[in-house]
């Protein structure tokens, strides 16, 4: 599926804005497209004044700070013995830039060097960046794992447990029960985003609801099986099914594969449509909603409504869920907003709180979630006589 020019923009603008000066080249290779359409999209954001361009390199409109001097060492200071804080996230993941930047800036303001690795899509992709980092003395750690499946979860619990410095995980949250259970960790709580898209379209009279979600990660496990634990019990819910939002959605077999969200109950069902025609699954279920994960997904499905004839949202109405670039498509879509970069923030901040040495640096494990939003923008509205 071809990204959308807007999104691709946005990636280049948050891989900018969180490492500063950037080649053209390097860019081009981290999105998996040419040098040609990379300088075309900097040259097109550097018109619009969100970002600079040089001879082959594109820069933040603001570039950092220096790195500020380190104080002199004294009782409770994080930056006292000037070691590199590592920053672990996925690459080409607009969502997590959003967590990076947050923590970034918190770091930074705090007088820490930042050591960043971006983790390839292969699987076990972060293992050998955290043990390079330690072994470059890094001595804390910031991860946001891909954790496409829950089988690619559960084999990192044990090497992360065993990280020997403190670590927090941003926007994910390890198994109950598990070896990363009392392991800090700062999350958007997923389920009350979820709840959110159902209330809001139950409130405009949607009794029938479709979810189209993802299935590769972490979030997307969450938001389907919360989607299909509210929808069940909703007194107001006639009639719900979830699928997949796109044929690529899912890590593959496996643990948390094809038909990992419960069902089917009384007013409802799970599965799997590779290839989704959301409008004909629309008519089939008699639906007039649908919430969608994640967004560039959201856009494509809405895209391919118009082209089947059914407008959103006259016909259909519809919530997506991340918010990175749902304001952005033709129709603007209502969104779940998880507090992405608030999420860095909080967790750099736990993490400077466990480097400090103050007293109770040492305390109990934190497990914070943070809710999220909904920004409504008219992709949904209430339900007329002639939906159906």
């Amino acid at each position: 599926m071809r990204e959308p020019v807007e999104v691709r923009r946005q990636r280049i603008l948050a891989v900018v804005e969180s490492r500063g000066a950037v080649k053209v080249s390097a860019l081009a290779d981290e999105l998996a497209v040419s040098v040609v359409t990379v300088r075309r999209d900097v040259e097109e954001l550097a018109r619009a004044g969100r970002l600079r361009r040089g001879h082959g390199v594109a820069r933040p409109v603001r570039d950092p700070a220096g790195p500020p001097a380190v104080p002199a060492p004294r009782g409770g200071d994080p930056a006292a013995d000037g070691g590199a804080v590592a920053l672990v996230v996925p690459e080409r993941h607009s969502y997590l830039y959003e967590t990076l930047h947050g923590a970034r800036t918190v770091l930074e303001e705090s007088g820490i060097r930042i050591a960043l690795y971006l983790a390839p899509q292969s699987a076990d992709a972060e293992r050998p960046l955290v043990e390079r980092a330690l072994a470059d003395g890094a001595r804390g750690l910031l991860i946001a794992p891909r954790w496409r499946s829950l089988l690619s979860e559960e084999l990192d619990y044990g090497w992360l447990a065993d990280a020997g410095v403190p670590t927090v995980l941003m926007e994910r949250r390890p198994r109950p029960g598990s070896t990363l259970h009392a392991l800090d960790s700062v999350c958007s709580d997923h389920w009350y985003g979820t709840h959110l898209a159902v209330e809001h379209l139950v409130s405009l009279g949607h009794r029938r609801i479709v979810l189209a979600a993802r299935d590769d990660s972490p979030t997307a496990r969450t938001v389907r099986a919360a989607f299909a634990e509210i929808a069940a019990a909703h007194p107001d819910v006639e009639d719900w099914t979830v699928v997949l939002s796109s044929p690529d959605a899912a890590p593959g077999p496996g643990p948390s594969g094809v038909g990992s969200v419960p069902g089917p109950g009384p007013s409802g069902s799970s599965g799997d449509a590779p290839g989704l025609d959301l409008a004909a699954l629309l008519r089939e279920r008699g639906a007039t909603a649908a919430v969608l994960h994640g967004d560039v997904d959201a856009l494509m499905l809405v895209q391919r409504l118009a082209g089947s004839g059914v407008q959103v949202p006259r016909d259909c109405s519809v919530v997506a869920y991340d918010d990175v670039v749902a304001a952005l498509g033709s129709t603007p879509l209502t969104a779940v907003s998880p507090p992405r970069a608030e999420i860095g923030r909080a967790a750099a901040q736990l993490l400077l709180h466990r480097l400090s040495g103050a007293a109770g640096a040492l305390g109990p494990v934190r497990r914070t979630q943070v809710l999220p939003e909904l920004k409504v923008r008219g992709s949904a509205q209430a339900i007329t006589p002639t939906m159906n």
